[in-house]
C-alpha cells in the first residue's frame, strides 16, 4: 500500500484507493471484510475520522474522507491499514500454529503467491 499522499489542505475531504500488496483478492472472505469495517468504524469513533463515501473491492478500497482534527489525514490512513493488517494477523496465527511469528511474513508471502 502507497504511503506517497499528498495532503496540502488540513481541512480538505479526500479521494484516496490503496490496494493490497500484489493485488491478492483479500476482501473475498467476509472475515476480513468485517475486519477492515472494524478499522473504519474504530477510526472514526476514536481517530476522528470522516467518512463520506467508501467502496470495498476484492483487493482495494476506495474513500473519501476528512478528519475532524486538521492536518491528521496521513495518520488516520496509516491507522486504518495498521487496524486491519493487525487483526488480520492475529486471526492467521491461530490458524496456522505451527507457523512462528518470525516465520509468518514468509508464510503470508507464500500464500500470495
Amino acid at each position: 500500500m502507497s504511503t506517497k499522499y499528498k495532503f496540502l489542505d488540513p481541512e480538505g475531504i479526500y479521494f484516496v484507493s490503496f490496494a493490497t500488496v500484489g493485488w491478492v483478492d483479500v476482501f473475498t472472505r467476509i472475515e476480513y471484510k468485517e475486519i477492515f469495517v472494524g478499522s473504519l468504524r474504530y477510526c472514526i469513533n476514536k481517530k476522528g475520522l470522516f467518512l463520506y463515501a467508501w467502496c470495498l473491492m476484492t483487493n482495494h478500497v476506495h474513500l473519501i474522507f476528512s478528519n475532524k482534527e486538521s492536518g491528521k489525514h496521513s495518520a488516520i490512513l496509516r491507522d486504518i491499514k495498521k487496524l486491519h493488517l493487525l487483526s488480520c494477523y492475529k486471526k492467521l496465527i491461530p490458524i496456522q500454529k505451527k507457523v512462528e511469528r518470525k516465520d509468518a511474513k514468509d508464510y503470508c508471502r507464500r500464500r500470495r503467491e
